[in-house]
């Protein structure tokens, strides 16, 4: 995943105490740059005149930014900020510092005025994606949200077969995934998976794996080859094709044409840091990508499956795809055989308890919007096949069935144990997305 490359400059005018103000700029970059997963461009020079923003825009451009913080050290002309932003034409964080204590009765920075001028030029000037921040820290949910818009922009995601039959709400209209994110998605048949050389030594170190990680007494021997095989197969797809993330056809001609399902290969895979989506849910499969860039480990793909109304607790379900490593130590991990007459192959157990969240990027009207909740799953019995938590959101379960149902948010949600909600508020400001939440109106 390519690293962010943020821009970072210091606005002042010399009417305020912009010495000083330039002092504690250099101070805060250098702890920011302390963050090695993101590429801070500082320039490191005053930006006071118009002429000097013009220079400041273009050494951004040609260090290839992929966002620009404009850190208003003291008010300043009104200018900078426009100029930047035109020639840049990347997102923008406007971040003010907290006021220091009075010299003889005079303000020394006045830099949340400096913000206030800037985010009032910007809208009137038709910037809808700005973003805002004051204090003496930098807003890192703001750059969490910008590691999210750059993992999406160079996104490689494959879609093998087709979504799955009759999920026409997981349908994407390619053309406008390309103009909202510039994703361009790779097609791919099942049998490019199926066809990929193994060895029988790497075939048998699976096996080795699969018997050491899930109770198979369900299993006969040539399904647990078939797992084996296919995890080492389909590991050599993703990284052959140099695929982030891919959207799988998983039924109905899986299990048919293979002799299993992918479940348990998912989850397998999954658990190694690998991203696969279910049921030829493209959309779902971005979901993860931006998952991973806030910081998830290991998202995976669950259907708010059952609601409890009275108790206000949901289950998280799937066919037993959760990364095997979420299991919660406790019950028995295993691989079952219910589904698809008997050549199902899921991961069954249940998952680790938590603080928790579900987020979806959802595409419908021909408008892209994102939903997102938080959580915490709790310790339940092992009482079917599987993966699957039991969860108590924050917000009231019948509202968030509503929610869901009546925004025509697809069946699919993406479930981890990072929380980034600010962090969402701030990708789809920058995006133009709607959010999806007890306000919404379509």
């Amino acid at each position: 995943m390519r690293k962010p490359r943020i821009g970072i400059c210091c606005l002042l005018r010399k009417t305020f105490d912009y010495q000083t103000a330039f002092e504690i700029y250099k101070d805060r970059v250098n702890e920011i740059i302390k963050d090695d997963s993101v590429t801070y461009i500082n320039y490191d020079e005053m930006v006071i005149e118009p002429e000097e923003a013009k220079k400041c825009a273009t050494y951004f451009i040609d260090q290839h930014v992929d966002a620009v913080i404009l850190v208003s050290g003291t008010f300043h002309l009104g200018h900078l900020a426009l100029i930047i932003d035109d020639l840049v034409k990347k997102p923008v964080l406007l971040w003010g510092f907290n006021e220091l204590p009075y010299d003889g009765g005079k303000i020394r920075l006045n830099s949340v005025c400096g913000v206030n001028l800037n985010a009032s030029n910007l809208y009137k000037g038709g910037n809808d994606t700005y973003c805002v921040t004051i204090g003496d820290k930098l807003d890192l949910d703001w750059v969490k949200a910008i590691k999210m818009k750059v993992a999406l922009n160079n996104a490689n995601l494959g879609i093998v077969g087709y979504r799955a039959q009759g999920f026409f709400n997981v349908g994407v209209d390619e053309l406008h995934l390309y103009k909202e994110l510039g994703v361009l998605i790779s097609h791919f048949e099942l049998n490019d998976i199926f066809s990929q050389p193994v060895t029988e030594i790497e075939i048998g170190k699976e096996i080795e794996f699969v018997r050491r990680t899930f109770d198979c007494k369900k299993l006969n021997d040539d399904q647990v080859n078939l797992v084996a095989k296919l995890v080492v197969s389909s590991e050599k797809f993703m990284r052959k094709n140099n695929l982030d993330v891919v959207a799988i056809r998983c039924w109905p001609e899986f299990a048919k044409t293979y002799g299993i399902s992918p479940c348990a290969m998912m989850s397998i895979l999954q658990s190694r840091g690998l991203l696969l989506a279910c049921e030829g849910d493209v959309e779902a499969a971005l979901s993860m990508i931006a998952c991973r860039a806030a910081g998830e480990d290991t998202p995976f793909m669950a259907d708010l499956s059952q609601v409890n109304l009275e108790e206000n607790y949901a289950l998280l379900w799937h066919d037993g795809v959760a990364p095997c490593n979420l299991w919660d130590g406790i019950c028995n991990r295993s691989l079952e055989t219910y589904f698809a007459g008997g050549k199902g192959v899921t991961a069954d157990f249940v998952l680790k308890s938590g603080a928790m969240s579900i987020f979806r990027i959802d595409t419908a009207r021909n408008k892209t919007r994102v939903y997102y909740e938080e959580g915490e799953a709790v310790p339940m019995e092992k009482l079917l096949s599987g993966t699957y938590a039991k969860v108590y959101f924050k917000r009231n379960i019948k509202d968030i069935l509503d929610t869901v149902t009546y925004s025509g948010v697809a069946h699919h949600v993406i479930m981890g144990y990072c929380q980034y909600e600010k962090a969402v508020k701030y990708l789809a400001r920058i995006q133009g997305w709607d959010i999806i939440d007890e306000n919404y109106k379509g």
